[in-house]
């Protein structure tokens, strides 16, 4: 991260635009999810977010991005991210990871969340919930003052130790007009002099987290992840304000499926 970033700050009015992208990115992910169940296809969720998108005067930002073929990324298992929706049938006990972004006046609104399809084995919920804690660890670093590599550190500080690692060749991103702006922002801290935050930066935020080694491959369709050991992968991500006090998430949504997990 030695290299110099112009990383972009929002006015205002750009502001509140990245906020209706971010509700309208959060909503459809929170319905896509509660779509995930053994005997669904990838495709019909990856069709029906086409629908939920239209509903809210938006697009994907996702379709056709250099060639992508989906409206969403759609991934299950040891499919890491960039999954694409077909004819696969979601089998009980899988976990599908779902991102989300949307097109909404102009600004880009990006999430992902990880799914159970029923019950999982005991090491995948501990991989699940590690991985979301992990997203919240990172956002309350992103404060104006504090440097980026604090924020990009603090995800694997938090799962290394309970024996996950890290996918270091996929990256979160700043986001506004478009879906990838400066900075990037690994889920590891960067080596070099690291950029200081500022109010008005917006963030995606988007720790990807293995049970088992941090390699990965990508099938022959040019865009799916997949884990090289084949062993799962746990994906969250939010668009987050950096603020002079506590960051504001702008495409906040419950915490239900750790609670879910939990039992609670």
């Amino acid at each position: 991260m030695s290299r110099h970033v112009r990383i972009p700050i929002k006015s205002a009015r750009e502001i509140e635009k990245m906020r209706e992208a971010g509700r309208v990115a959060a909503d459809v992910l929170q319905k896509l999810a509660k779509m995930v169940e053994p005997g669904r296809t990838t495709g019909e969720i990856d069709a029906h977010a086409a629908v939920l998108m239209r509903q809210h005067d938006s697009k994907s930002a996702f379709l056709g991005y250099r060639g992508f073929r989906g409206q969403i990324c759609i991934s299950v298992n040891e499919e890491v991210v960039h999954g694409i929706g077909g004819p696969r049938r979601i089998q009980p006990g899988d976990i599908v990871k779902i991102d989300v972004g949307v097109v909404k006046s102009g600004f880009i609104g990006d999430n992902a969340t990880t799914v159970a399809a029923g019950d999982v084995p005991l090491e995948t919920k501990r991989l699940m919930m590690a991985t979301e804690q992990s997203l919240y660890e990172a956002i309350s670093w992103a404060r104006a003052g504090r440097r980026l590599a604090d924020l990009c550190g603090s995800v694997e500080d938090y799962v290394k130790p309970l024996g996950f690692t890290i996918v270091r060749d996929f990256v979160g991103h700043g986001v506004g007009r478009k879906l990838h702006e400066e900075p990037q922002v690994p889920n590891y801290r960067p080596s070099g002099k690291s950029p200081i935050l500022a109010a008005g930066m917006t963030l995606a935020i988007e720790p990807m987290v293995n049970a088992g080694r941090p390699g990965i491959r990508i099938l022959e369709d040019g865009w799916t992840v997949v884990t090289e050991d084949a062993r799962p992968s746990a994906h969250y991500e939010h668009t987050v304000l950096v603020t002079e006090g506590e960051p504001e998430i702008l495409t906040w949504r419950p915490r239900e499926a750790t609670a879910e997990l939990l039992g609670i």
